[in-house]
């Protein structure tokens, strides 16, 4: 696969963010781009400035997984940033059909029984399958409260990244919103690397690049990161205030989709605000049976 604008602007990206104090570098004078030159990478990587040159131009066919070590090392490239560089390299290669996230199928992808039970059986926090792209797959009924803003509006279409740059609820939604936005486009960019064949994660790049501001200057900057644990803080229209504990887990069964759970600190004020919450869900889908059986 031709994926050498992928690369050149990832590496550049990479490049421009480390200092030559941080590299243990002389900072010099008349420096005219930011960042390390491409001669400092080269020198640090242990290699000719020519074949630095001929990698960051997006040529990662058939480089060794030494060389990539080394590159990485020298850009201080994190877990996710190196994992990404892989990914680039095995798609330059050709040999990212070994490493996609899950076969194609023309159908739409549904949970089996077993899961939708498993999701189920979690009453006190939210809990959902994502893939990706950030769409919602399936869920217990806490997380479809949750994001009750999400199921609600037609324009999201059940995935999260829409509702964060094209939804005008996701500002109250999301009180510490720039911190949402840069882990959803980083979700996005890890995904793009790991799967550059997706066309339907193309088409959602495409719209959102189009339609905000916000993603396309987000989207320029190639951050990548895992998302697999951590705290956010929430507003839900229902409840108010929410500070959530979040546990993301891959899953084995279903490679390339993510098992993400909610939970709150015991006795906390979050943890009373998600009871609220599945009591306000409980009321909700009850209201809803009522309405389609008398419909």
């Amino acid at each position: 696969m031709d994926n050498r604008d992928e690369v050149r602007e990832f590496l550049t990206s990479r490049r421009a963010k480390i200092t030559p104090e941080q590299a243990g570098l002389p900072s010099g004078t008349r420096r005219r781009v930011p960042g390390l030159r491409r001669s400092e990478v080269a020198a640090l990587a242990d290699m000719s400035v020519e074949y630095y040159a001929k990698l960051e131009r997006g040529t990662l066919a058939g480089v060794s997984p030494a060389v990539l070590e080394a590159v990485a090392t020298a850009l201080q490239l994190d877990e996710a940033e190196r994992a990404h560089l892989l990914h680039l390299a095995q798609a330059a290669d050709g040999s990212d059909t070994l490493t996609r996230p899950r076969r194609r199928s023309s159908r739409p992808w549904t949970p089996r029984g077993s899961l939708q039970w498993t999701l189920d059986a979690i009453t006190a926090g939210p809990a959902f399958v994502r893939n990706g792209r950030m769409d919602l797959l399936a869920a217990n009924q806490l997380a479809r409260a949750f994001y009750s803003d999400v199921y609600d509006s037609p324009r999201n279409q059940l995935n999260l990244a829409r509702f964060n740059f094209l939804d005008p609820a996701s500002h109250r939604f999301y009180p510490d919103w720039d911190q949402a936005a840069d882990i959803s486009v980083s979700i996005l960019r890890t995904e793009a690397g790991r799967d550059p064949h997706d066309k339907a994660l193309h088409d959602l790049v495409g719209e959102l690049s189009t339609r905000s501001d916000e993603f396309r200057t987000r989207w320029g900057a190639h951050n990548v990161r895992h998302h697999g644990t951590g705290t956010k803080r929430f507003h839900h229209h229902a409840v108010g205030e929410l500070t959530i504990a979040y546990e993301g887990l891959e899953m084995a069964a279903e490679p390339g989709l993510t098992l993400t759970i909610y939970t709150a600190e015991p006795g906390s004020p979050s943890a009373e605000g998600l009871r609220l919450l599945a009591s306000w869900a409980a009321t909700r889908e009850a209201e809803s049976a009522t309405d389609t059986m008398s419909g």
